[in-house]
């Protein structure tokens, strides 16, 4: 009898060590990023010895990402891996990796987030929310239903602003758009239905969603790079030991560049198999271009400098500019003139 007592003891103890995070994502089911957080899992619970567990919904089954970030507040999930969206969300500041025609690559932004993440991170965790990488989703394109190249073009439509984004939506407002919100998971019925005419996504987006689908013209311009993190409740996080917790963050944070590279790759493939089911790429003039960046830049850029705080959004210029400076092509000397005899 007593060893019955003391096995079934021993069970109980086993059961209340394994901790499950619930972690949800808006990347679709058997993507890139998905199978990559699965991976991840699999190596906290090696990592943990089984005692922690992470159970990724994707696809938005856990609703778009303010849904998700509200279930993190009342536990219902323990993580999510969202957008800079879902993340401007939280805080204002993550805005200031995505700031529109800041940034022209990859390596700048990089650039500046290693300088700038550990500001970021802590504005987070003073939230409740701790960071176990950063990630990207890729180049934000205007997608619409007929060609649109201007802002005038794109002033004539129902243009998406995802739903919690509200300076984005005050923005296109104040600036003569017709700005609609929405959640991410109701985009294909809004195009479909007519409620919208044109979304802002990453090709990658576009294509894992269908979105596409429904809008078949894609302007060839980067208004801005869409990053994400993978973020768990503070709460949650400090419930783990502390050994654990630094294993778990040594594996998260090998697993963020790798999340990085591989949407970085889909990018043009993403493209071409889009061109194969009729996506025209329409492809901006000059023109058009400098509309845009006045646009941006004069009008847009003071309201974002004011949103996030003008020693942040200084900050990341100043980065920017430190690196194009850094990784400027060197000036070519001028053939020498020879002496007319």
């Amino acid at each position: 009898m007593l060893r019955i007592v003391l096995a079934l003891v021993m069970l109980a103890g086993l059961g209340t060590a394994q901790t499950t995070i619930r972690l949800g994502t808006l990347a679709p089911r058997n993507s890139k990023w998905h199978k990559l957080l699965l991976e991840m899992g699999d190596k906290w619970k090696e990592a943990s010895g089984g005692a922690v567990l992470l159970k990724v919904y994707p696809g938005g089954e856990q609703g778009d990402e303010p849904e998700m970030v509200q279930k993190m507040r009342v536990k219902a999930l323990q993580a999510v891996a969202i957008s800079g969206a879902g993340l401007s969300g939280i805080d204002g500041s993550a805005s200031a990796l995505q700031v529109p025609l800041m940034y022209d690559s990859w390596e700048e932004l990089d650039y500046v987030r290693d300088r700038i993440a550990a500001r970021l991170e802590k504005r987070l965790a003073d939230r409740g929310y701790i960071v176990l990488n950063w990630g990207d989703t890729g180049w934000v394109h205007f997608f619409s239903k007929k060609p649109a190249m201007t802002p005038d073009d794109f002033r004539r439509l129902k243009v998406c602003v995802l739903q919690g984004d509200a300076t984005t939506f005050e923005l296109y407002k104040q600036n003569g758009f017709q700005p609609v919100s929405l959640a991410a998971t109701d985009i294909l019925t809004g195009l479909q239905t007519g409620l919208i005419d044109a979304f802002q996504a990453p090709p990658a987006v576009a294509l894992g969603s269908q979105w596409f689908g429904g809008a078949k013209n894609m302007l060839a311009v980067n208004f801005a790079p869409l990053t994400g993190a993978t973020l768990i409740s503070r709460d949650a996080w400090e419930k783990l030991p502390p050994k654990t917790r630094a294993q778990l963050l040594e594996i998260s944070h090998v697993f963020g560049p790798q999340i990085r590279d591989e949407i970085h790759k889909l990018e043009d493939s993403s493209i071409k198999l889009m061109q194969g089911f009729g996506l025209n790429v329409v492809n901006a003039d000059p023109k058009a271009v400098a509309e845009w960046r006045s646009l941006i830049e004069v009008k847009l850029w003071p309201a974002l400098r004011a949103g996030m705080g003008a020693d942040l959004f200084d900050q990341v210029k100043r980065y920017r500019d430190e690196y194009r400076r850094a990784h400027a092509a060197p000036k070519t000397a001028a053939p020498a003139r020879t002496k007319k005899k």
